[in-house]
């Protein structure tokens, strides 16, 4: 009897709870999680992720203005342009070489100032640097990579011969910066001609853009 009485208290006793498992609710509206359950009150929990990027930005704006930007490197300074182009002023209009590679490219700049003689008259109302004398500029670039020994140039007999396909995208005014690179394209020694493609930007956006031909040729 004894036995039995056990036996049937055990069978009628409860079942044990089942596991407890919390319940996940999703709010995208709100990009956050909330965990919801009977067994404890629920809390919104908020993420903030910071980047690398961002650290970068805050350190830049930290920085003074003045010493964000660096100068252009000098590969050739005006005294070393001045002793392989024969111009002067007023029509020397390359301030320094920041790449060359003697007989293939070079990139220099101009800086363009109100001081410059041709504002003057071009425009009175409206300074603007006449497109010629950006063409002008972009040539003494490409004698600056013709007038070399790998080349065989000599300033005594380099000539501006011609130009194909110019195309002025913007106008550069007081204050710009030419960055003018010319590449040889194509040289024939024995008829004393080369074919060089030019291209000037301004903050990174083309604004004249062209074929050249230069003649080695006697006078």
């Amino acid at each position: 009897m004894a036995a039995s009485a056990i036996s049937n208290s055990l069978l009628s006793s409860p079942s044990p709870p089942p596991p407890y498992r919390p319940t996940f609710a999703w709010s995208p509206s709100r990009s956050q999680v909330n965990l919801r359950s009977t067994a404890f009150r629920s809390y919104p929990t908020l993420f903030t992720t910071r980047s690398s990027l961002d650290a970068a930005n805050d350190t830049k704006q930290d920085t003074p203005i003045e010493l964000r930007y660096a100068a252009f490197p000098t590969v050739m300074d005006i005294n070393q342009i001045r002793e392989i182009l024969p111009h002067r002023f007023p029509f020397l209009l390359v301030d320094r070489v920041i790449e060359h590679n003697p007989g293939v490219s070079a990139v220099a700049i101009k800086n363009v100032t109100i001081n410059d003689n041709f504002f003057p008259g071009h425009f009175p109302e409206r300074p603007i640097m006449p497109g010629v004398l950006m063409v002008e500029a972009m040539a003494q670039v490409g004698g600056l990579v013709m007038l070399q020994p790998e080349v065989g140039g000599s300033r005594e007999n380099f000539f501006f011969a011609g130009i194909d396909k110019v195309r002025f995208r913007k106008p550069v005014v007081a204050g710009d910066t030419l960055v003018m690179r010319m590449t040889l394209i194509k040289l024939q020694k024995r008829f004393g001609i080369a074919k060089m493609e030019g291209k000037t930007y301004v903050g990174g956006e083309v604004v004249c853009e062209g074929e050249f031909l230069m003649a080695t040729g006697s006078e």
